[in-house]
């Protein structure tokens, strides 16, 4: 077994020296024993697992970043699979029933490899912080890959696995440090031998590896030295950070929360301040965001230091533990944060310089796309991120959805504000809808907020309405419609407002046209479908061409549908898939009727 040496001078910044200390022991052979300490050491089991260590490790082990980690959590959590996953909380309560948690694993093939320290029992688990707020992060039942899907069980497979090392003995390893002599020049080296694994059975991740043991030397022993190697180097810079490095850093810094962590670092990559690089999750930052940073330390270096946040975290912990009054600390902040706002204003050209300097003005990038409500010109669609529609003439942009592709609509027009309508989609088997720029930056009804599509409009009559294309209450999740979506003609199909569901009608339905009944379902109470099928090849009897019923009961209309989830840049799943409206219709839009009928 071979040895890496490590030099006691650890190295030489003159390298005449270095090339004489090179040359006085380049010819020696054999490198002498002169100690050898060995000391038993003890790797500590973790503590019990909340969000931010969560986060942490699932974008260093699993590659998954922040923000699809915690969907992917809550749709375990939904599903009754693992506890609330948003918790600063490390620390078992007293009562928590650890004997029944682990016993739920005991005949799950999926955790063979820790049946051992099952059966064997717990210990107990060391003592955390208690931030009065849930308990932390553990599985709630006993699942399968075969259950949950490949992603799911990802993350279930981690938390389970760190739930039972939590209660797990530790990890013990003998250290053993070499101290050796090759001529006058000394070296070391130093490995670990498992003594038991303990807790890195469950967390695998965790344990020794084998590059890491020595061979037995013991003092006076003599070895061969192979080769003495002088190797020139530079100092070079710090490596970008990743994910799992800012995450630690944000929490030390009182960056955010454990709810909103994801959240920022989740909009720096959206915004194109950074970009997620290689399989260690690098975040690089881009010529947008150094700029921008360069710009914020140019006017107020504080609003890019983590000093401002810290100081509002500590007084809001403060007002928590009844030593601040709300009132004081809310005018405090609001007046610094106004003060600082209006200065950056009056200084704002300091940023505009060095805007100038590195990229196009905005006015010259893009390509004309669609027409501006105002003053009848074309807008430019700018399709670097963050995408957005710009007047020139106006002098104002317009916000737009993310990741996906944004083209004209058909030249139609906003009822409202005489924008020309654009379409989002992520291809064909993703979602698509209408929006108008204008709306989705200001939106023009009270119940709507930024970033509303057309989908969303509680427009009376606009045919691209919610009013006009609801259909029923989404069959997963709890906030949203499905609605018909008129950019997919002639492939038609049924998209959800607020998740990805997305209901297709099959080929060989062959339809020409969809539209909304008067009538309501009596069973899931959802808004009947008036179909009108190709006469030339109607899969009805007769050749009729028209059938009026309900999607999700008529046995005639469920026989063309297929659900399923569009393709979107963040995946997300779900266990059911079901093509039924579920009876979560409540009225929507209470048009009653019952029944279905052909013509």
């Amino acid at each position: 077994m071979s040895m890496k040496l490590d030099w006691e001078r650890v190295r030489m910044f003159d390298k005449d020296i270095a090339q004489m200390f090179h040359s006085n022991i380049s010819g020696v052979k054999e490198a002498k024993v002169s100690l050898v300490s060995k000391k038993e050491k003890v790797k500590q089991r973790p503590q019990a697992l909340n969000t931010v260590e969560m986060l942490r490790q699932a974008s260093s082990g699993l590659g998954m970043g922040p923000q699809y980690t915690m969907q992917v959590a809550e749709r375990l959590y939904t599903q009754g699979y693992i506890s609330y996953p948003r918790t600063e909380t490390n620390s078992y309560p007293e009562n928590f029933d650890l004997r029944g948690t682990l016993k739920m694993f005991v005949n799950n093939s999926e955790f063979k490899d820790c049946a051992e320290l099952i059966r064997d029992g717990f210990q107990k688990p060391r003592k955390g912080h208690d931030a009065g707020d849930h308990p932390p992060i553990t599985p709630m039942r006993s699942a399968t890959e075969a259950e949950l899907g490949h992603e799911n069980f990802r993350l279930y497979n981690f938390i389970v696995r760190y739930f039972i090392g939590t209660i797990t003995p530790d990890c013990k390893y003998l250290q053993t440090t070499g101290y050796l002599e090759i001529g006058k020049e000394k070296f070391s080296c130093t490995g670990k031998t498992l003594i038991s694994p303990g807790f890195t059975t469950a967390m695998t991740w965790q344990g020794l590896v084998e590059d890491e043991r020595l061979p037995e030397m013991e003092k006076g022993d003599i070895c061969r030295v192979d080769e003495v190697k002088l190797v020139e180097k530079q100092t070079s810079p710090p490596e970008y950070l990743t994910e799992s490095e800012l995450i630690s850093l944000m929490e030390k810094h009182s960056i955010g929360t454990d709810a909103s962590i994801p959240v920022h670092i989740n909009n720096i990559c959206e915004r194109n301040y950074v970009q997620v690089v290689g399989s260690s999750r690098k975040l690089q930052p881009t010529p947008l965001g150094i700029v921008l940073v360069h710009g914020y330390q140019k006017i107020d270096p504080e609003l890019v230091l983590p000093t401002m946040r810290a100081a509002t975290e500590k007084l809001l912990n403060l007002i928590a533990q009844g030593k601040e009054d709300f009132r004081a600390v809310l005018q405090h902040v609001v007046k610094t944060f106004e003060m600082k706002y209006k200065y950056f204003v009056k200084n704002i050209t300091g940023m505009d310089e060095l805007f100038e300097v590195s990229f196009s003005p905005l006015a010259s990038t893009g390509k004309p796309l669609s027409r501006c409500g105002q003053c009848n010109r074309y807008m430019k669609f700018v399709d670097v991120k963050p995408m957005r529609l710009h007047c020139a003439v106006c002098n104002v942009t317009y916000k737009l959805p993310q990741n996906g592709h944004i083209k004209l609509y058909q030249e139609l027009k906003c009822p409202l504000d005489n924008f020309e309508l654009v379409m989002w989609t992520t291809g064909a088997k993703g979602k698509s809808y209408p929006l108008c720029p204008y709306c989705y930056t200001n939106p023009p009804f009270g119940d709507m907020r930024p970033g509303f599509s057309c989908l969303e409009c509680s427009h009376p009559t606009c045919k691209h309405a919610l009013s006009q294309n609801g259909v029923s209450c989404c069959v997963e999740c709890e906030d949203g419609l499905m609605m018909i979506d008129r950019t997919s003609a002639p492939k038609w199909k049924l998209v959800c407002n607020k998740c990805n569901v997305v209901i297709n009608f099959k080929d060989e339905a062959h339809i020409h046209r969809l539209d909304l009944s008067e009538e309501q379902c009596g069973q899931c109470e959802a808004t009947y479908l008036h179909v009108t099928f190709h006469k030339d090849k109607t899969p009805l009897a007769d050749g009729v061409t028209e059938y009026t019923g309900c999607l999700f009961c008529d046995q005639t209309l469920k026989q063309y549908v297929a659900l399923h989830h569009a393709q979107m840049r963040i995946k997300t799943s779900s266990s059911r898939g079901r093509g039924r409206g579920r009876g979560r219709g409540k009225g929507r839009r209470g048009r009653g009727g019952r029944g279905s009928r052909g013509t």
